[in-house]
C-alpha cells in the first residue's frame, strides 16, 4: 500500500509542476500579446486605422488622447481631450463630440458609431454611422441619410469650429 502512494505522489506532483509550466506559459503569451497590442497603439493613430479603413482623417477633431481598436471585431473606443465642439463643413452644421466616441470600423463602414451629435432642423441628432463610397460618405442618423464629398473632411478640425491638417 505504500508503494501504490508513493507513485501516486510522484504522479501528483508531475501533474501540478505540468500545470505551473502551463501557467506560466500562459502567461507569458498573455504579455507579449499586450506588449504587441501596446506597441501598435504607438506606432498607429486612430487617424492611421481610419485611413486603413477607407475614410478620411478629419471625421475626428485633432484632440484625440488615445484610442483602443479591436482588429479581430472592429470595435473602437476613441478617447478626446473633452468634449469638442466644431462646424461640419460644407452646410456648416454644428456639430459635438463627447469626451468618448465608439463604435465598429470595418472597410468602408463606420457603424454602431455613438458620441457624435449634429444639429440640425433646430434639433441635435446622433449620427449613428459613417459609409464611405468612393469620394463621397454617407452620414446616417437612424433611417435618414446625408451624402457629402470626402474631401471636405480631408483635415481634422479643431476644437471650437477652425480645420487643423492631421498630418
Amino acid at each position: 500500500m505504500g508503494f501504490v502512494r508513493l507513485v501516486a505522489l510522484k504522479m501528483s506532483i508531475k501533474i501540478f509542476l505540468i500545470m505551473i509550466f502551463c501557467l506560466l506559459v500562459s502567461i507569458q503569451c498573455n504579455a507579449e500579446a499586450k506588449m504587441e497590442e501596446r506597441n501598435t497603439n504607438l506606432t498607429h493613430t486612430a487617424y492611421d486605422e481610419l485611413a486603413s479603413k477607407g475614410f478620411p482623417s478629419g471625421l475626428l477633431p485633432n484632440s484625440v488622447a488615445k484610442y483602443f481598436f479591436n482588429k479581430s471585431s472592429g470595435d473602437f473606443s476613441v478617447h478626446l481631450n473633452g468634449r469638442c465642439d466644431i462646424i461640419l463643413p460644407p452646410d456648416n452644421y454644428p456639430a459635438s463630440f463627447s469626451k468618448t466616441v465608439r463604435g465598429k470600423l470595418t472597410e468602408g463602414y463606420i457603424q454602431e458609431l455613438s458620441g457624435i451629435r449634429v444639429k440640425a432642423f433646430f434639433k441635435w441628432w446622433s449620427i449613428t454611422g459613417i459609409r464611405s463610397k468612393g469620394e463621397k460618405l454617407v452620414f446616417e442618423v437612424g433611417m435618414v441619410t446625408a451624402e457629402y464629398p470626402s474631401v471636405n473632411f480631408d483635415e481634422s478640425p479643431d476644437c471650437g469650429g477652425s480645420s487643423h491638417s492631421s498630418a
